[in-house]
């Protein structure tokens, strides 16, 4: 007889399998938690009412007349049956599955990524906080000073502790960081020196990636012992600098200072490559020598990830400064005479100097810079000192506990990091992986291991227990003995003891010092963020929950890769449906940014010809409407630019296209183009342009800064592209952080997939013809692609069709509002914009006396971030709505451009000056409203100046401080945090 509950089983069984029937048919059971209504912002009734304005009955009809129809592709390519959708939960319940499959392993293997102890103040309030993470980067400052507050704090930070005067707004990585600072050496000898000297003692990734770019710019690259290359004069007398790691990989501490002294006076630049944490017990570059100190601010907070994104730093000699890389920001002074930070010294990005640029710097890593200066501010020097010492007292207690195994330590002078002579690594590696344990292999008889803040006793006691296994000895922990830091190179000297470093160490001090900086900004928390090119879209909470699970964000990128099979997948995965998206054969997720993947995509190119022997190729069309960093990126290629024109309505000029491709048909290497094209419309000839590139022997480069026009639509393969780069913190969903992080896969053709970059830790094929790294982690800055995986997964086929498809309407839509207002500049022949819609401002300057400048200060008081300014042409505003903005807020941002439109008439016809006036004076503070009626001195009232439309006196988001003086800003350059004098001058 059967039991009770065997019966109960039986008796349900028909019951389940009924429930089972009936949630597939009953929509009552459908999932409640889709992504695609939480993500697209218009309803259906919204877009019908959108289509209506715009003249359709229907969003397919509205497509074709937007998208030319012989680039469209078949609605079955991208579907749910080619990407299923998954719900929220759905989502979140693989990724911990797949999290999952990652081996918990703690890594000693260091070379420049540790485990990081995040603050939880610093995790909630700054890493998940949607004020900290949806800013855009600071181009209208008046509505950016708290995180361009929190990113002087960093370079604040890296100038204490690196002993430089001038310091930036943090770099990709530091591998990358490196060949800036290689590049700077270079131009500072006029190109006239093109050996640089590395050291044995650099990171592995570092070397990788030097050699990359190395090739563009024509540098020879010679490893070895720097104090004996520079001996010789054959070499010395061609180097143009030379990069040192202080400590080195090995972790050997050496006085470079005689070393230093040598290489200036051969001419050249020194390098150096450092520890934020190590420079709080180490003497500073800047006092023995360096010109250039760069490195990874990860340990101050911020996790592996995998490989990132972690913020690199970067500092100069005064004399440098101008010639410095990336974003600096500096203190200015507003038209109140208050202080104020901006960007400074914009003249050197490249957007504005192009093909004369020699680095095409675009993202940052603002987000991570911000964490890593808020780890800063909360320990502060005294705590920064404790952590330092505690990483360093476990370093030498290891040292001689594992010496009195009859181990040999290789280097005499340490702070973190020790490399062990044995009789064999294999051996070693073995056990440690067996006890769930990453050291460094370094060769058959030395293996590596760098301590950090997390390590506890136990971990030490764990280590030195692989090694006592390997001698059949008794593992114990031994009082440290022995000197472990030259006394050179002992620090001496103060750091950090500006006054945000030294009051902010309770969490109750911290976590209103964050929300206070926060209250100054401007993020999508407050109102859309139409910046044509930009695509600030919703950076949903539940495809960023996953980042900061420690089986994602606690991982060392060189681990092997059996450890991480969870992390591959994903990685597989995103590959596999961003290559569905753009019709392309293979992908690479290795370029951390836009730029660098341009620069990676004409580097594949460059490697493609040279295959061929056809390396002679170097010719590189470039549209004059490009962005700013594809001549910059080709430059660095070792591509030569020769520009191609535009019509008066926008378009590529074909016959100049054409004249020019068959002129250097012997030469083209490639062609770079942005489709839709950064006028904002969908051109007929893009195939055209591309069959002339490839008749006269190049290859397509298309530019992925408008994919978000193109997804289900049409797709780069299509158009006749052979590589493009995809802005994964654009269309899919990655925070731009306030300036980064960002990332810039390239898809390509099957021809050039053999191409694609390595890095010294995946396995590579026989007949490797890979390029080499372009960044320093295999996977870049993996941890948020995990945005961008979860993004396309919970969308699905259909939804990203649909958000395209939307994305289009939405901007249509305001073209519609804003066309009898305003001259939208460039429509196709049906009178359709792409994405985005380009409004010319120029007839307001000679019959109003205002510029583009004027419209986006005042756009400030209605509580918005302003378009993209000034670019692709300057007299223009660059408008991206996106499909994420509901109807309401389009319409609430038409109303503003509509308001602002009658404001400027009046100045037209003389009822407001041309030179006191809403536009002129704008942005208005709380502090300039607020002043006694007989200091008013403007011809407007205050309600007009500050709650111009009725919506604004419910939800406001002030600027908290006037229109800032650039040129001031310029002249008087200062990019660190008030002294105490300063402050207390300015209160």
């Amino acid at each position: 007889m059967a039991s009770p509950r065997t019966c109960t089983r039986v008796l349900r069984r028909p019951l389940a399998r009924r429930y089972a029937t009936l949630a597939k048919s009953d929509s009552r059971f459908a999932p409640l938690d889709t992504f695609q209504e939480r993500h697209i912002g218009p309803n259906e009734e919204e877009v019908a009412a959108m289509l209506d304005k715009v003249g359709y009955s229907d969003l397919e009809s509205f497509v074709a007349d937007t998208v030319p129809p012989g680039i469209r592709v078949a609605s079955t390519e991208i579907s749910n049956e080619t990407i299923p959708a998954l719900t929220e939960s759905e989502l979140l319940a693989r990724a911990k599955a797949l999290g999952a499959e990652n081996k918990p392993f703690k890594s000693y293997i260091g070379a420049g990524y540790h485990s990081a102890v995040v603050p939880p103040v610093i995790l909630r309030n700054i890493l998940e906080n949607p004020q900290w993470y949806t800013p855009y980067t600071p181009y209208q400052p008046e509505i950016a000073q708290g995180r361009l507050e929190s990113l002087v704090n960093f370079q604040t930070m890296t100038m204490s502790l690196t002993g430089m005067p001038i310091a930036n707004a943090s770099l990709l990585d530091d591998a990358s960081a490196a060949a800036e600072g290689m590049v700077m050496a270079f131009v500072s000898s006029n190109q006239k020196k093109r050996t640089f000297l590395v050291s044995n003692g650099v990171l592995p990734q570092t070397l990788s990636v030097l050699r990359t770019r190395a090739k563009g710019f024509g540098i020879e690259i010679v490893t070895g012992t720097v104090s004996e290359l520079i001996k010789d004069e054959s070499i010395r007398s061609k180097t143009c600098g030379v990069l040192l790691q202080y400590p080195e990989v090995s972790g050997e501490l050496e006085d470079l200072a005689p070393l230093a002294k040598t290489v200036h006076e051969a001419g050249g630049l020194v390098i150096c490559g450092t520890d934020l944490l190590a420079l709080t017990m180490l003497k500073p570059p800047g006092e023995w020598g360096a010109d250039v100190v760069y490195g990874n601010s990860g340990r101050f907070g911020v996790p592996a990830g995998y490989g990132g994104p972690q913020a690199a730093f970067f500092a100069v000699t005064d004399k440098l400064k101008r010639k410095m890389p990336g974003r600096l920001i500096g203190r200015s002074r507003d038209t109140q005479g208050l202080p104020a930070y901006r960007l400074a010294l914009q003249t050197r990005e490249q957007h504005i100097r192009r093909e004369k640029a020699t680095s095409n710097i675009c993202t940052s890593q603002a987000l991570l810079a911000n964490m890593a200066a808020m780890y800063a501010v909360y320990h502060g020097p005294v705590g920064l000192r404790r952590i330092a010492d505690k990483v360093h007292f476990a370093t030498k207690v290891f040292k001689t506990s594992v010496e009195a195994l009859g181990f040999k330590v290789t280097n005499q002078y340490f702070f973190d990091t020790l490399t062990i002579r044995v009789e064999s690594a294999s051996d070693v590696h073995a056990a440690a992986v067996a006890a769930g344990i990453n050291l460094r292999q370094v060769d058959d008889q030395h293996v590596g291991l760098s301590f950090d803040e997390s390590t506890r006793v136990e971990d030490i006691q764990a280590v030195l227990s692989i090694f006592a296994s390997v001698t059949k000895k008794d593992a114990q922990l031994l009082e440290p003995e022995g000197i472990a830091i030259p006394k050179p190179l002992v620090r001496l000297s103060d750091f950090l003891q500006h006054p945000v470093f030294n009051k902010h160490h309770s969490e109750t001090e911290m976590l209103r010092y964050m929300n206070h900086l926060a209250s100054k900004d401007v993020g999508l928390v407050h109102s859309m963020i139409p910046l044509g090119s930009c695509t600030m879209k919703l950076n949903s909470t539940s495809s960023m929950i996953p980042i900061t699970w420690p089986e994602f964000s606690d991982v060392h990128p060189f681990v092997p890769q059996d450890q991480v099979k969870g992390y591959l997948r994903i990685i597989k995965e995103l590959e596999d449906d961003l290559c569905k998206i753009t019709g392309f054969a293979a992908a690479s997720l290795q370029p951390n940014s836009g730029a660098t993947g341009e620069y990676t995509g004409l580097c594949v190119i460059k490697a493609y010809h040279e295959s061929r022997g056809e390396g002679h190729r170097n010719i590189c069309l470039i549209p004059l409407s490009a962005h700013g960093t594809n001549p910059a990126s080709a430059v660095m290629a070792g591509l030569k630019v020769v520009p191609i024109k535009a019509l008066h309505d926008g378009s590529l000029d074909l016959e100049d296209l054409k004249a020019k491709a068959e002129q250097h048909k012997d030469n083209l290497a490639a062609f770079m183009i942005t489709y839709p094209s950064t006028f904002g419309v969908f051109e007929d000839g893009v195939q055209e342009a591309t069959k002339i590139i490839h008749d006269n022997g190049g290859q397509v480069y298309l530019d992925g800064a408008n994919l978000n026009a193109q997804i289900g639509v049409t797709n780069p393969a299509i158009c006749g592209g052979d590589v493009c780069h995809l802005n994964l913190h654009k269309t899919f969903a990655i925070p731009h952080g306030g300036g980064g992080p960002g990332v810039g896969p390239i898809c390509v053709r099957e021809h050039l997939a053999p191409f694609l970059p390595s890095h010294f830790t995946l396995p590579k094929a026989a007949d490797n013809k890979a390029i080499d790294a372009v960044s320093a982690a295999p996977y870049g800055s993996a941890s948020i692609h995990l945005i961008s995986w979860a993004y396309i997964k919970m969308l699905g086929g259909d939804g990203l069709a649909q958000a395209s498809k939307v994305a289009l309407l939405s901007a249509n839509y305001m073209a519609a509002r804003l066309s009898d207002h305003y001259h939208v500049r460039f429509t196709n022949k049906k009178g359709r914009v792409a994405h985005e819609l380009l409004v010319d401002l120029a007839d307001f300057e000679k019959s109003a006396g205002l510029k583009v400048t004027d419209f986006a200060k005042r756009l400030q008081d209605y509580g918005f971030h302003p378009p993209t300014c000034s670019w692709p042409t300057s007299t223009c505003m660059l408008i991206e709505p996106t499909e994420s903005e509901s109807l309401d807020e389009l319409d609430r941002f038409c109303d503003a451009m509509i308001q602002i439109r009658r404001e400027a008439e009046d100045i037209v016809t003389g009822k407001q000056p041309r030179d006191n006036n809403l536009l002129k004076n704008a942005p208005h503070t709380q502090a300039v409203v607020s002043v006694p009626d007989s200091e008013w001195n403007r011809p407007y009232d205050r309600q007009t100046a500050v709650y111009p439309l009725p919506y604004l006196q419910e939800k406001k988001a002030w600027p908290t401080v006037s229109r800032i003086d650039d040129a001031y800003g310029d002249l008087n350059l200062i990019c660190d945090c008030p002294s105490v004098e300063e402050l207390a001058s300015e209160s």
